[in-house]
């Protein structure tokens, strides 16, 4: 008895082992789970909406906010492919679903080159109106559409006026007795005369003896119907304007400048610009005239060119961007950007510029200073420079998509790394950064002792800095800088060969980056580069004052290697983008 109990407790044992050998076996495995998972909610996201204005509503299909109405917008919109934190990135899709639309600002650059927009008229004295010579009603039309194409001396339409049959009757009348009464012969051609006759058309019915009961309204110039006043059977008066022809072999281009860019346009002065509807194509024309009243509402003056139209391909009211190398640069690049553009939040406000040349569409958020309110658009005194192109429409969509994500938006600004010091202060420093990107370019050029001669600039520049400008947190962070400046400066200069100095370079650029970021120059525009082959590809950064790539610590051998970290423009915070900068290489900060 008990042999056999323990024969059935070993059976069921095996039965059970075996039966969870099998589960496990057909159970699915826990990353075809996960996967699975995965999967559907990056499905569901992909398809999930929401208000701008009440982000607690989230739908799963577009359409509008079931509490203020608005249009929904597509969550999961960044691709978060940018490594820079202040680019929200989306899809082509979202961004024609939230209806952005961009502008390249006008404004000067801190090169001289000179944006402006503005937009294709017909030629004021290329405008023809053809009127009603004598009164009558209208019999015939010849041209019945505007848009339509017309040659000088081509019939328009046909008149039939009681006033000029009298008119005709009078003369055949004098023509009998011209020799008894010539005054009144010549009185009564003269009349016909005034109602446009020609000599011919008076001949024709003194020779006939019978008057005319139609006559013909002829073009006076060829061009193109932009307007037509009547239709069979109207009955006009003399001098009523019948039609309207254009010819747009001539037109202008009138452009926009402000103010502040008036001092840098003279008539003659030769510009490039490009149309909405032909962005590839380029043309060139010369002002003409720049009138001599501001819009009291704009604060602008119209800028006028004259071109010829060839091919016909230029229409009226296309709009123009144009740029104009000026003669001299501006005190200020100063540039204006439309109402719409902005997210007011008091004098720092908030623009997106679409980032260039990226494969993503990209928008970056670009903290402003604003300036004076000129009509719709607001004069930027920081932050933008003429010739970006930034979002006029769907500005607010694009940040609370970005808010959203999580990513900075207008209300989650990163704190800046900036600290307000005076202006003279700002010059002295800027003299530092001058020496600086002498060394540097004595490197680029492989030219050792160049680049040692030139330290001795930045001593001088150093020694003309007032330390006493600088007060409390600014005044110890630039105890701190200058101390590293200096270190870095002497360990450079006893440096016995180009790499050693390269090497201390690096710590120098350091210094002289966090000074920028910190206290800011005055230059227009200076940019943050980076050389990821650096010192065996541990990578090194440097200030530069010019955009292209010229790389001081390969020189000739990779003179073009690196790219734009981060570009610094006057008057603009420098934001904090990471809690730990990159120190460079040797340097323990």
């Amino acid at each position: 008895m008990k042999h056999l109990l323990e024969n059935k407790l070993t059976l069921i044992l095996v039965t059970l082992v075996i039966g969870g050998l099998i589960g496990w076996i057909l159970k699915p495995s826990a990353s075809e789970s996960h996967e699975g998972h995965e999967h559907e909610t990056e499905s569901g996201a992909a398809s999930l909406w929401t208000c701008s204005m009440h982000p607690q509503i989230k739908l799963g299909e577009p359409g509008d906010c079931p509490i203020c109405g608005m249009d929904l917008i597509p969550v999961a919109q960044s691709s978060s492919g940018s490594d820079n934190p202040m680019v929200f990135e989306m899809t082509p899709e979202a961004v024609a679903l939230a209806q952005i639309h961009t502008t390249k600002i006008s404004g000067t650059n801190a090169s001289g080159e000179l944006y402006l927009t503005g937009k294709i008229q017909a030629d004021e004295r290329e405008n023809a109106a053809i009127t009603a010579k004598f009164p009558g009603r209208i019999e015939k039309l010849y041209v019945t559409f505007t848009g339509e194409q017309v040659k000088a001396g081509q019939r328009l339409a046909t008149i039939y006026s009681p006033e000029l049959l009298t008119a005709q009757r009078e003369l055949l009348e004098a023509a009998k007795s011209k020799g008894n009464f010539p005054q009144l012969y010549s009185a009564a051609k003269e009349k016909l005369k005034l109602w446009k006759l020609t000599e011919t058309q008076i001949a024709e019915i003194e020779q006939s003896g019978s008057v005319r009961e139609q006559f013909d309204i002829l073009s006076d110039q060829s061009g193109v119907v932009t307007q037509r006043n009547i239709a069979v059977g109207d009955y006009v008066n003399t001098g009523s304007v019948l039609f309207n022809v254009v010819n747009l072999n001539k037109l202008w281009v009138l452009l926009d400048a402000y103010e502040s860019d008036l001092p840098l346009l003279s008539t003659g002065n030769e510009f490039s610009f490009t149309v909405a509807g032909m962005p590839e194509e380029g043309f060139k024309a010369r002002i003409s005239f720049i009138d001599p009243l501001l819009n009291a509402n704009t604060r602008a003056a119209s800028i006028r060119a004259e071109i010829t139209n060839a091919g016909g391909k230029l229409k009226p009211e296309m709009f123009v961007k144009a740029k104009i190398q000026t003669a001299k640069k501006p005190s200020s690049a100063g540039v204006t950007i439309p109402r719409t553009a902005l997210l007011w939040s008091g004098k720092r406000s908030v623009v997106y510029v679409k980032v260039p040349n990226s494969e993503t569409p990209g928008f970056e958020m670009r903290e402003v200073t604003l300036g004076n309110r000129m009509g719709e658009n607001y004069l930027i005194e920081s932050g933008l420079q003429a010739g970006e192109e930034i979002v006029t429409n769907g500005v607010f969509a694009i940040d609370a998509a970005s808010q959203l994500s999580g990513q900075f938006s207008m209300m989650k600004r990163p704190e800046t790394k900036s600290i307000e010091v005076s202006e003279e202060f700002r010059n002295q420093i800027t003299a530092v950064a001058d020496a600086y990107f002498q060394v540097k370019n004595g490197l680029v050029k492989d030219n050792f002792p160049d680049a040692q001669k030139s330290l001795a600039l930045i001593d001088q520049s150093l020694s003309k800095v007032n330390m006493s400008l600088v007060k409390d947190q600014a005044h110890d962070k630039w105890m701190e800088i200058l101390k590293g400046i200096k270190d870095s400066r002497s360990k450079m200069g006893s440096a016995k060969e180009i790499e050693e100095a390269r090497k201390h370079f690096s710590m120098l650029s350091f210094h002289i980056l966090e000074m920028t970021e910190t206290f800011g120059i005055n230059k227009e525009v200076v940019y943050k580069d980076y050389c990821p082959m650096a010192f065996g590809d541990q990578g090194a950064y440097w200030l530069s004052e010019q955009k292209d790539i010229t790389n001081p610590y390969f020189g000739a051998a990779m003179l073009n290697c690196g790219e734009v970290k981060q570009t610094y423009l006057k008057g603009q915070p420098v934001m904090n983008l990471s809690e730990t900068p990159s120190a460079p290489v040797g340097h323990k900060h």
